[in-house]
């Protein structure tokens, strides 16, 4: 079993390295080898209170870094050019480092100089001379606890040495018949204990080599007549732990029975009789375990134990009974499931950051140990920003995650799981043959948020879309309120044949709404059209038993789009909601449709090109003959439940491209080609490619109080859609007044008739008043929706009372608007009510715009762009005058452009990895205190007492015995080491890498900063040394004074 080369050092106050560890493995039969795993980061140390740190990287290099500056950085590097590093071992209070090779030889590097010593422990000297074979990789290295000039080698065959530093010869030789992965030390030094292969522990007395003391298998069956215990999985790594008033404590990770199919990584930690095995959520990387005394020759009271998993950090509490593990206040769990979207909030309202934390709190587990975070090195800086800021992450599981990034740290504020409102599938072959997803149907992939109003609203990859109410809470929900939506694309009519029972069709009525009523949360649907395809299916099944929903954000309506005729329903690539008007709209490549989610109703269900009505600018040709559309107004629909639909109208040209199994990350943009590892946009000029028709789909929506037309003297409620053609379409609302009036009277929605044209598709849109200030969309503030009946009804209706936050309802009618457009190429601002082009920006020629976003900046707004060749741009309004352009970062994947976003006061973030999330500001107001928001790692702390050896140890030396390793691995007794061995790097963070930097202002502040702090650590050296020689004058000129007193009046002849 082959090991990870990852070792961590957690605390600076260790004595040693940690040793070789490995992920847990999978289940092997004995005897069997897995493949080497290549870990970036193979070890790592820490220089007790030098604010220096080493690393082991995988291709053996080492660096030292500096860590008492802000921005940690590398001091020195040393490539090891003919053998492969293993293992490192830096000793408590030292600055010689052991490095083991892959070849078995140990060599000695200087951490001050980072040079390596003439020293070197070669494995041919260190095993037995009649030995046949090679030993093996270095896995352990380690000095005895009670003599530093001994040193425990260990080798991968099952070898351990003893060698003697001073005399350069082994000690004692160890064999044992099974592979070695770690060793550790008894605090006196008489015993150590090591970990194989087959899952055994085995206890070692220093001065008998021939056999061990003692064979401990945690997880084995002890079999009778003194035969080996059955063989389990290897033990990756153990500790040796000991404590004053009781049984010393034995930590180990791996060792399970193979026949533990399915169990999980453990953690075993045995104290006396006593055997408590933990499991983890993830695999084991490394675990470390924390003392109360960082020397090695002392008790060492263990009290916790660091254990580094792979996608978490846990630290378990041994003081207590249980092993409680502490409370993290970091967030590792970013990546608990893949994020899939992110959006970000900047000056949030002030009472909602511990809405969401109040709320989130009950979400967290009990059994905390009640002691504090045990590790508390470094200092945090400190934000400057006053305002809240929020974060919202999407995941594939279906989960949302509500991220507090006000301060420098980012602290989780409250989970939702989005999939609990479905029903699961235990299996994959349970898995209903409606999914058009292979795996994760409930990834999250656009995010709706209202802050004032706290309304939430998400798109899934299954062509769902859930609406959340906020709530503190708890109810019950026994019937979850479900609609079906029949999303069409061709613009043709169906006639029902005569005679035949349809479901009822909407008046001509434009925009008139059915009558509201309870929702059926499984709406009655056939599962198959009359030829054998799948028809008004959804995707996903909704549970149909009572929903226990805590407090938080409960579930108000899921909306799915259905099969039609075989065709899976196509991806949502836009949506919006708005708490003021009650409203939810959502669309994709097929068309647009809109819902009122206080009357449970469908208002709009129309194909993309129905929007355009006669005003349609492209020549379209339909693939089949139409019939004569009826005179049906602008052909709204409701719900199409069981109407006969053929299966050539929801057909399109592409529909082949839109495959029905579609893998995560899922690119939200469905006409982003992706050739030659480069994204570039492939668009035809000529308006009457049918690619281009059939590829039509909403990308923008935004809900307004505007100028609905160019006649109209008064803004009023509408809906303003942009599409990947560069089309703009205005959709006007005529909603019912406020209280009961809204739940009992339909919605008028009409289209408008006016069409705006931009060129590249429609990403954001947002709307100024006469004066420039932002316009944003009305709000219902938030109020608790479960509140008992008994309250006064005039206060309810009051708090349900729309607030409209925009400026022009206050302004004369001679006033106007701007509306503000930006799209993949362009962006424009027009006055409205004229809809005249006031300011036009080319944005781009040669790319294409990624995200766009009209931001509030330093009491102004702009708008804020991200190209795909990696430019970020903003631009005054409504000028559209350019303020700044900088290339930032390039287009690497699509995992940038579904996260990227930008928000107010010059911030902007995306996922710059799986697992991190990088966070960028265009603010010089921000920058300015960047350095004072940067944190602290290198904090001094007192080295503590070194313990007592007592009188009697130091009368007859039975305490620890110094080495002093200067004399014995300086040049001037051990020589230089072979220049060919190791190459010396300099680092961009010492001197030498500033002076090879380029010239320049920067360079230069550079060069002073890096010279001030070595300046400083002189200057502190120097006035030590400096104290020293006062003290010594002064003493010297006191004896001088009383031997001239004394002999000042004797004679010569005296003397």
């Amino acid at each position: 079993m082959r090991k990870f080369n990852i070792r961590k050092v957690l605390d600076g106050l260790t004595a040693g390295s940690s040793s070789a560890s490995q992920q847990q493995p999978q289940q092997h039969p004995p005897g069997t080898r897995e493949p080497e795993i290549q870990e970036t980061l193979q070890s790592e140390h820490f220089q007790l209170c030098k604010g220096a740190l080493v690393s082991a990287l995988a291709d053996d290099t080492l660096h030292l870094w500096n860590l008492r500056q802000k921005r940690p950085a590398i001091l020195h590097s040393l490539k090891f050019c003919r053998e492969r590093v293993t293992f490192c071992h830096l000793p408590f209070q030292s600055k010689w480092l052991y490095v083991g090779t892959e070849r078995g030889n140990i060599h000695i590097v200087n951490v001050e100089s980072f040079t390596l010593s003439g020293y070197v422990i070669m494995w041919n000297k260190a095993i037995e001379l009649s030995s046949k074979s090679h030993p093996g990789p270095v896995v352990h290295i380690s000095d005895n606890p009670m003599d530093e000039g001994k040193l425990l080698i260990g080798f991968e065959s099952g070898t351990v040495v003893l060698w003697d530093l001073k005399s350069k010869k082994a000690d004692y030789r160890y064999t044992y018949d099974e592979a070695i992965h770690s060793a550790a030390w008894h605090h006196e030094g008489k015993q150590f204990i090591c970990s194989h292969s087959d899952g055994t522990l085995t206890i070692w007395n220093v001065r008998s080599s021939a056999k061990p003391v003692q064979t401990i298998a945690p997880h084995g069956k002890q079999l009778k007549d003194g035969k080996k215990p059955e063989p389990c999985k290897p033990i990756l790594k153990v500790e040796f732990k000991t404590t004053r008033s009781g049984e010393p404590f034995i930590i180990l990770s791996g060792g399970l029975s193979y026949d533990t199919v399915g169990r999980r990584p453990c953690l075993t930690v045995m104290h006396g009789k006593s055997t408590a095995v933990l499991e983890m959520d993830y695999s084991i990387v490394d675990f470390l375990t924390l003392c109360e005394t960082p020397y090695p020759n002392d008790f060492q009271e263990p009290y916790a134990v660091v254990v580094l998993l792979e996608k978490d950090l846990v630290l378990i509490d041994l003081a207590q009974n249980g092993y409680p593990i502490f409370e993290n206040p970091y967030p590792l769990s970013i990546h608990e499931s893949p994020v899939t979207c992110c959006e970000y909030f900047a000056d949030c309202p002030v009472d909602l950051i511990p809405a969401l934390y109040s709320v989130g709190a009950r979400q967290k587990r009990q059994g905390y140990s009640k002691k504090e975070w045990p590790i508390n090195g470094g200092n945090w800086g400190l934000g400057t920003q006053s305002y809240p800021e929020i974060i919202i992450t999407g995941h594939a599981d279906g989960s949302v995650k509500f991220w507090d990034a006000s301060a420098v740290t980012l602290q989780v504020l409250y989970k939702l799981k989005t999939s609990k409102v479905f029903e699961k599938s235990r299996n994959k072959d349970d898995r209903p043959n409606t999914d058009i997803v292979d795996e994760d149907p409930y990834a999250i992939q656009i995010i709706s948020w209202c802050p004032e109003s706290r309304m939430l609203c998400i798109a899934g990859v299954s062509a769902h879309v859930i609406i959340y109410r906020f709530s503190k809470q708890e109810v019950i929900t026994e019937v979850i309120p479900m609609l079906e939506v029949r999303l069409l694309y061709e613009m043709d009519d169906v006639e029902s044949p005569e005679g035949e029972q349809a479901a009822p069709v909407p008046t001509p009525v434009v925009g008139a709404s059915p009558q509201p009523g309870p929702p059926q949360a499984h709406p009655s649907s056939s599962g198959s059209s009359s030829d054998g395809l799948r028809d008004n299916v959804p995707c996903l099944k909704v549970k149909n038993s009572p929903l226990k929903q805590s407090p938080g954000y409960q579930t108000e309506l899921v909306i799915q789009l259905v099969w039609v005729g075989g065709e899976p329903p196509q991806q949502i690539t836009s949506l919006a909601v708005n708490s003021s008007y009650g409203l939810v709209v959502f669309g994709n490549c097929n068309g647009i449709a809109m819902v009122d989610y206080l009357q449970k109703a469908v208002l709009l269900n129309l194909g993309t090109i129905e929007l355009y009505g006669s005003n349609d600018p492209y020549r379209r040709e339909p693939r089949s003959p139409r019939k004569s559309r009826q005179p049906s107004g602008a052909g709204l629909c409701d719900i199409s439940e069981g109407t006969a639909v053929p299966e050539d109208r929801c057909k399109s040209p592409t529909s082949a491209k839109m495959s029905r199994k579609l893998s995560l990350p899922t690119d939200l943009k469905p006409d982003l080609d992706i050739k030659d590892n480069s994204f570039s946009r492939s668009r035809s000029s000529s308006v009457t490619s049918i690619d281009k028709e059939s590829r039509e789909a909403i990308s923008a929506l935004h809900f307004c109080e505007t100028f609905t037309r160019k006649a109209d003297s008064s803004p009023s409620p509408c809906l303003w859609v942009g599409t990947t053609l560069g089309t703009v379409l205005v959709i006007a609302l005529n909603l019912p007044p406020g209280g009961e009036q809204r739940l009992l009277q339909p919605v008028i929605v009409s289209p408008s008739g006016t069409i705006l044209r931009l060129k590249g598709a429609i990403l954001r849109m947002a709307f100024l008043d006469a004066t420039g200030c932002l316009v944003p969309p009305a709000y219902e503030s938030w109020r608790e929706h479960n509140v008992p009946e008994e309250k006064d009804e005039k206060e309810k209706l009051k708090k349900r009372r729309p607030v409209s936050v925009s400026p022009s309802s206050s302004q004369e009618i001679s006033e106007n608007q701007y509306a503000v457009i930006c799209s993949e190429k362009q962006a424009k601002v027009i006055s409205l009510p004229t809809q005249n082009c006031a300011y036009k920006q080319n944005i781009t020629e040669t790319s294409f715009v990624l995200r766009g976003d009209v931001v509030a900046m330093s009491n102004s707004i702009c708008l804020a762009c991200f190209c795909a060749n990696g430019h970020i741009m903003t631009f005054s309004l409504p000028s559209l005058r350019p303020l700044l352009d900088v290339y930032y970062l390039p287009l690497t994947n699509m995992r940038i452009a579904r996260t990227f976003c930008f928000t107010n006061n010059g911030q902007a973030l995306y996922l710059v990895s799986p697992t991190e999330i990088q966070r960028l500001t265009y603010s010089q107001e921000t920058c300015e205190n960047l350095q004072e928001m940067l944190g602290e790692l290198f904090t001094p702390v007192e080295t503590p007492e070194a313990p007592n050896r007592g009188f009697f140890k130091g009368l007859f030396g039975g305490g620890a015995q110094s080495l002093d390793r200067e004399e014995l691995f300086g040049e001037s007794s051990s020589g230089k080491a072979s220049r060919s061995l190791a190459q010396h790097i300099p680092g961009p963070g010492g001197i030498e890498g500033v002076k090879g930097a380029a010239s320049g202002v920067v360079g230069e502040l550079a060069r002073a900063r890096l010279a001030l702090d070595e300046r400083g650590q002189k200057l502190g050296d120097l006035e030590e040394r400096t104290a020293a020689m006062l003290s010594s004058a002064d003493a010297f000129s006191k004896h001088a004074h009383e031997m001239m007193l004394k002999y000042k009046d004797k004679k010569w002849y005296q003397f």
